[in-house]
């Protein structure tokens, strides 16, 4: 009986041990996580932090399903790294999306969401402004900045307003971490153009300009201005590939050929991407710096970018973490641009302000719930204006139209440089574009649109009608109703009514105090009267070397009588104060 039991206890813990070492053969070969919470307690205190953006970027990569063109470092990396299959933009164009980014703010709650708001002047009888957040919006930048990390834009800006100078240690064609202080935390971004809506345009050729990323820091190097006439581009994909086309573009030669282009642009960033990545290894910096990889938002092709369809939003995002943390796995979590800042934050261990509307998905700080929804907005692309807000859950997309009297499709100039969009207008008037092509072209829009995703993913079947889907259909709409409040958000307020309230009635853009100077217990003090003013200075030596960098004022400093000192102060959307010159002579 004894022997019997002790059987039985035996095999009770042998099946015990076969579970646990199952369990964990099954967690080490898995490749889908649900959210890589536990990374939060393996990652450095300060990482570095590198961004690698492209433009216009939908998921055409092999890491996300589409074998179309092999991109081997972009593999690598994903291979090494977490894919993000949910990530949206906030916008389906540049700007409002780095907006948010840059802020961790959506864009339709501080004046950001209207594309090109400083031009366009002409088209639009509006005068030249900047969106204008609230007082203590910073850009996650400078709060970086703040706590001691290398801050380097390369080089792209485009925010919905210029940025203070106090944002970056180095923003131009230039900029790397290689000219930080020995073993100082950097945040270095790095921009790729060539998959940019424009590489579409006629003649075709790459940017002679994307050679600065293998001559980093190094400003004696000069490129040739403008783009390679196409004998001369590299051809990275064959003409003669069997190239997937969405159902909304024909399939023609004019077509093909455009996705021709859009395919080699791609292969070509891949390349770029790998040259900054073989100067972090060359530098013995991979396995302590978290690369992010992601577009700005989602494809270049007619129905793709500035619309807030999936096709529009949804980018590819790969994040490698130290010591390939989590290799090969796949995170399908919703995340939006607007979270960025926060988890950008949260990585470099500083707690996201209050005031953010996004949320830390990684790091000490990172949210203790998943998102649920995601939101978008579309109001004014260049000169055409529209009013256009989505929220979307794991599955299903609500998209309200304010304007339905307008049609889906809305000419803007520069979206019709491509050819495949004016063969798309040469075909709707000869009346030769199918039932599916010719959805965009609808003369009124639906007030109310509702979407499978995962059934419908290029969004041509409406569901807001189908009772079968009125319990969802409600749900997306009190999500949406409740976002806007919460945010502020004043859908289709005319654009001359929000550059008021931006402008506090005032016909004029407002302009940054000049800051004041003053002295006390042997330090420098600085203030402005502006509320939220960003305050930069610079100490000239005796030399008179006038420093690249602006610092940034966070408590009185103390400097040498017979100082030289430069300050100016900047409140994000007014201009800039006048530079304050002083000498400081007379220190109480």
């Amino acid at each position: 009986m004894k022997k019997h039991r002790l059987l039985i206890k035996t095999q009770i813990i042998l099946c015990i041990v076969c579970i646990f070492l199952i369990s964990c053969q099954r967690k080490k070969n898995a490749i889908k996580v649900d959210s890589p919470s536990s990374l939060k307690l393996q990652l450095p205190d300060r990482p570095n932090i590198l961004w690698l953006v492209t433009e216009d970027m939908g998921p055409y990569i092999p890491p996300f399903g589409d074998s179309t063109i092999q991109t081997p470092n972009l593999s690598r990396l994903a291979a090494e790294g977490v894919r993000y299959s949910n990530m949206y933009s906030t916008s389906g164009v540049c700007a409002p999306s780095r907006a948010a980014i840059a802020t961790g703010m959506y864009p339709s709650s501080i004046g950001a969401t209207h594309m090109r708001t400083k031009s366009n002047t002409k088209q639009t009888g509006l005068p030249s402004y900047e969106a204008i957040p609230p007082s203590n919006v910073r850009m996650v930048s400078e709060l970086l900045r703040t706590k001691g990390y290398y801050c380097t834009n390369n080089s792209k800006l485009d925010y919905q307003f210029n940025e203070p100078h106090t944002a970056w240690d180095e923003s131009s064609r230039y900029a790397h971490w290689r000219n930080r202080e020995a073993d100082q935390p950097f945040f270095a971004v790095f921009n790729f153009y060539e998959t940019h809506e424009g590489g579409l345009f006629e003649p075709y050729g790459f940017i002679r300009a994307e050679a600065r990323h293998y001559h980093a820091g190094d400003t004696s190097f000069h490129w040739k201005a403008g783009r390679m006439p196409e004998e001369e581009t590299p051809i990275h994909v064959s003409k003669d590939t069997d190239f997937p086309i969405p159902p909304y573009l024909p399939d023609n030669k004019i077509v093909r050929r455009d996705l021709w282009k859009m395919y080699n642009n791609i292969a070509e960033m891949d390349r770029q991407v790998g040259a900054i990545l073989k100067q972090l290894e060359d530098d013995g910096l991979l396995e302590n710096t978290i690369i992010f990889f992601y577009g700005d938002h989602g494809g270049p092709l007619p129905r793709q970018k500035r619309l807030i369809y999936d096709s529009g939003l949804n980018t590819p995002m790969i994040i490698r973490f130290p010591n390939q943390l989590q290799a090969g796995s796949i995170d399908d979590q919703l995340t939006s641009f607007v979270d960025f800042a926060p988890t950008l934050l949260s990585l470099a261990g500083i707690n996201p302000p209050d005031h953010l509307q996004g949320q830390a998905f990684l790091g000490g700080y990172q949210a203790r719930n998943p998102r649920k929804y995601i939101h978008g907005a579309a109001d004014r692309f260049d000169e055409i204006t529209d009013a256009i807000r989505a929220v979307r859950d794991g599955q299903f997309k609500y998209i309200r139209n304010y304007r339905p009297d307008q049609s889906y499709y809305l000419p803007v100039k520069y979206r019709e440089k491509i050819p495949s969009m004016q063969e798309l207008l040469r075909l709707r008037d000869e009346g030769k574009l199918d039932s599916i092509q010719a959805l965009w072209f609808r003369e009124n829009k639906d007030p109310e649109e509702l979407y499978d995703c995962k059934v419908d993913p290029h969004e041509l079947n409406n569901l807001a009608n189908d009772p079968d889907y009125s319990e969802k259909l409600e749900e997306l709409r009190t999500e949406m109703d409740r976002w806007i409040e919460d945010i502020g958000d004043q859908p289709n307020l005319p654009e001359r009514e929000l550059i008021d309230q931006l402008w506090k009635g005032k016909n004029t853009k407002p302009i940054t105090s000049e800051p004041i100077i003053a002295s006390s217990d042997g330090k420098i003090t600085i203030t402005c009267s502006t509320e939220g003013a960003s305050l930069g200075y610079k100490i000239i030596d005796n030399d008179g070397a006038i420093p690249k960098a602006w610092t940034i004022y966070q408590e009185p400093f103390a400097t040498p009588q017979g100082t030289n000192l430069l300050v100016q102060a900047h409140r994000i959307g007014f201009e800039r104060s006048e530079i304050v010159d002083k000498m400081i002579v007379d220190l109480k």
